[in-house]
């Protein structure tokens, strides 16, 4: 298929071209109404106990949630004076009925504490109407700019709640996602013509990235057609279709130099023959690498937050279309550019020679000093990148408020004006259904003589149904707050059923599902990725190797996020207030992500040196043979395996920039991630493992290496041939290269 193709590309490239323009022209038209297609909620699960909790508590008494807290503060007025009442009084008369549930005034409940010690200041609770989180946050905008009080008392405004934070947290994000694409685009382009030394060549990552995010927006809005897809899906389309497009432009692009330079001058078809050669090699690779890492991310499709869903929908879009962009238009256009791809030559170029890899070059002698001392490097390198991960044993986990936004955010400074109201308090609502007067006494009982000092009271009731609000102090995000929803959830009711909700219990079931979904989300991953890499090299061994290797990277990221974000250190200097916890969805997307990006390496590398193994003496022990593949793969990848992971971490570094924590912890987290996996990974614990397992590397049971041997889908060793670049190659003459018996 893949040879099939390469053959369309080489000599139909201005009709690939064109198809292929007019195609991202009307994804650009479409896909650019994706942003009133996204919802902005998604962060629950139905199946979880404070989602149906909160359903039948809406279903049998309304909203009784308070969802936004507006706060009025003056300097002169103080609450109980005429003027200041006047005008919140009539902020209250304004907002919309259809948009609210309910409305608690401070002047209608003189005992809530809704008024600061020194009066200067006053809250109005206000329940939003609705069915489902997008309901509620398109009642907020309605009713936010009519919170404003601003009548001849000029009181100041300030909102807090959930909503509000969702809010902030969707504007911040917006302006961070285009902040980080202004950011990092010229510095890629820069970067990549001082890779590439020419202006041509350097063009090309920056076009494949942005017909990938035009791509994916497109597809993201074909799937709202049949599915809800939130808005956090475009955040992950600009991280990976940027980063990917990047990767995959490098290996297509070097590779086609690669070959060009090995071809004469003055050959007429130099362009088609270097073509065919490039997707027959670094095609297949990128192939292998988009599948991989859209395998990775569809493991996000089995959680039941349609948010996390979202991010895998928006990421194997995003990766896919870079992916078909690098074997399509890309190759179409080098075939036209021929060797003008390196049109624009920086003047310090002009007379090094292009696509040239020296075979004794620097990482082969990495390579080979790693090899002479295999059990020495795995062990150093396994100490260090264990020591980067264990803070990750002391983690805590918690979801999303206030505190993920930047401390002069709106809806931060609201919720830190609370605390002028008394201490900061949390509280679960607890719905008795089929219960009797005792049984609500009992309950009642039993909450009290919890720890924590919990105070219980009865807020509604309809004949058996019975609405009971635990309040206690403390923030809804601690592990004292999650325990104290264990155990309300523990007290059995001596009739009837009980069901625990409110914002506590939404952190323990987003703790308890995720976790309850993360072995099989690890499951599909290495499943997958086993079954790609063996089809790509026909070993069972490198496969298993290849997962091993991407743990000790991502582990060592989770890590350092925890030291960071979990533990609170160099939060001055990157900008953020510790939360004490990490959010229970990022190391997820984090893991998800960062392993088809680790992958992405990984077979680039085993490529070329399967490539290599091939090709090699097989006169030669296997162990010998096995060294001088390891060498030269990684000598021939080396340069472009480093400058796809700097740019990379370009484009990662400035998602990193983000205000808001999460956004923040993840962008930090794939950049330790990818540095790690690029350097230590890559030049020091793969060629100690190959050498250590030798010719191992390359073993598959008999019926496994024959059915590979015949459909193996892998990239071939290049030949040129005495007869010239189109002769036969051993591969053309044999459909594939004969493996030893140790392959």
């Amino acid at each position: 298929m893949i040879d099939r193709w390469s053959n369309i590309v080489a000599h139909r490239a201005r009709l690939v071209l064109v198809l292929g323009l007019l195609l991202v022209a009307a994804a650009g038209v479409y896909g650019v109404g994706v942003f009133d297609s996204l919802s902005r909620g998604g962060f629950d699960d139905s199946s979880a106990e404070g989602y149906r909790e909160l359903s039948a508590e809406r279903a049998l008494f309304g909203n009784q949630s308070v969802d936004v807290v507006a706060i009025y503060t003056s300097d002169d007025l103080t609450a109980d004076q005429p003027a200041f009442r006047r005008e919140v009084a009539a902020v209250v008369d304004g907002l919309p009925a259809d948009a609210v549930a309910r409305v608690v005034p401070y002047y209608a409940a003189p005992d809530a504490g809704l008024v600061t010690p020194d009066g200067h200041s006053a809250q109005v609770l206000i329940s939003l109407a609705g069915d489902s989180q997008d309901d509620y946050l398109d009642n907020y905008e309605e009713i936010r700019p009519g919170l404003d009080a601003s009548g001849a008392a000029g009181l100041h405004t300030d909102v807090a709640g959930a909503y509000a934070s969702f809010t902030d947290v969707n504007e911040i994000t917006a302006e961070d996602l285009e902040r980080a694409e202004i950011i990092s685009m010229p510095i890629v382009v820069l970067l990549a013509l001082l890779i590439f030394g020419s202006l041509v060549a350097a063009a090309m990552p920056a076009m494949v990235g942005v017909i990938a995010m035009i791509g994916g927006l497109a597809v993201v809005r074909l799937l709202t057609q049949v599915t809800d897809v939130s808005v956090f899906a475009v955040n992950v389309i600009s991280l990976l279709g940027i980063g990917l497009a990047i990767d995959y432009a490098l290996f297509v692009v070097s590779r086609f130099r690669e070959e060009l330079a090995a071809l004469p001058e003055d050959q007429p078809d130099a362009a088609q023959v270097a073509i065919r050669r490039t997707i027959a090699t670094a095609g297949r690779t990128v192939l292998f690498s988009g599948l991989t890492v859209a395998a990775a991310l569809s493991s996000l499709l089995i959680f039941p937050q349609m948010f996390l869903r979202s991010m895998g929908y928006g990421g194997m879009a995003a990766v896919l279309i870079a992916m078909l962009a690098a074997l399509t238009i890309l190759p179409a256009v080098l075939v036209l550019l021929g060797r003008r791809v390196d049109a624009g030559r920086l003047p310090w170029r002009r007379n090094r020679p292009v696509g040239v890899s020296d075979e004794n070059g620097r990482w082969a002698a990495l390579a080979r000093a790693v090899m002479r001392r295999p059990v020495a490097v795995l062990a150093l390198t396994a100490v260090v990148l264990l020591t980067f991960a264990s803070p990750f044993l002391g983690v805590r986990w918690g979801s999303v408020d206030y505190r993920v936004l930047p401390d002069d955010a709106p809806a931060h400074v609201a919720a830190a004006k609370l605390t002028t109201f008394g201490p900061e308090t949390s509280s679960a609502n607890s719905l008795l259904e089929g219960a009797d007067q005792a049984t609500v006494d009992a309950y009642l009982a039993d909450v009290a003589e919890l720890p924590g000092d919990p105070a219980a009271a009865v807020i509604a009731q309809a004949g058996p149904h019975v609405l009971i609000r635990t309040t206690w102090d403390g923030n809804a995000q601690t592990q004292d707050s999650q325990q104290m929803v264990r155990d309300l959830r523990q007290i059995t009711p001596e009739q009837g059923t009980v069901l625990v909700g409110g914002q506590s219990a939404d952190v323990v079931d987003l703790i308890d599902s995720v976790g309850a979904h993360l072995p099989w989300m690890g499951l599909i991953v290495v499943a997958v990725m086993l079954v790609l890499l063996f089809i790509a090299f026909g070993s069972v061994v490198l496969p298993i190797k290849a997962v091993a290797m991407n743990a000790f990277s991502i582990t060592a990221s989770f890590g350092v996020v925890t030291w960071i974000f979990n533990d609170g250190h160099l939060s001055g200097l990157l900008g953020f207030t510790p939360q004490g916890y990490l959010d229970a969805t990022q190391p997820i997307l984090m893991l998800a992500i960062l392993f088809g990006l680790s992958m992405d390496y990984e077979v680039f590398l085993l490529s070329r040196i399967r490539e290599q193994w091939d090709a090699g003496d097989p006169s030669l022990p296997a162990a010998a043979r096995n060294e001088i593949a390891v060498a030269t793969g990684l000598q021939k990848t080396g340069r472009i395996i480093t400058s796809a992971a700097v740019l990379l971490a370009v484009v990662i570094g400035a998602f990193a920039t983000s205000g808001i924590v999460f956004m923040k912890m993840l962008g930090i987290g794939m950049l330790v991630a990818i540095l790690v996996d690029a350097t230590i990974v890559r030049a020091l614990m793969v060629p100690a493992t190959m050498k250590l397992l030798g010719g191992w590397n390359w073993y598959a049971p008999g019926p496994l290496r024959r059915w590979w041997e015949r459909h193996g889908f892998r990239e071939e060793a290049i030949v040129h041939p005495a007869g010239g670049p189109d002769a036969p190659t051993e591969a053309d003459a044999g459909g594939r290269h004969r493996l030893t018996p140790t392959g």
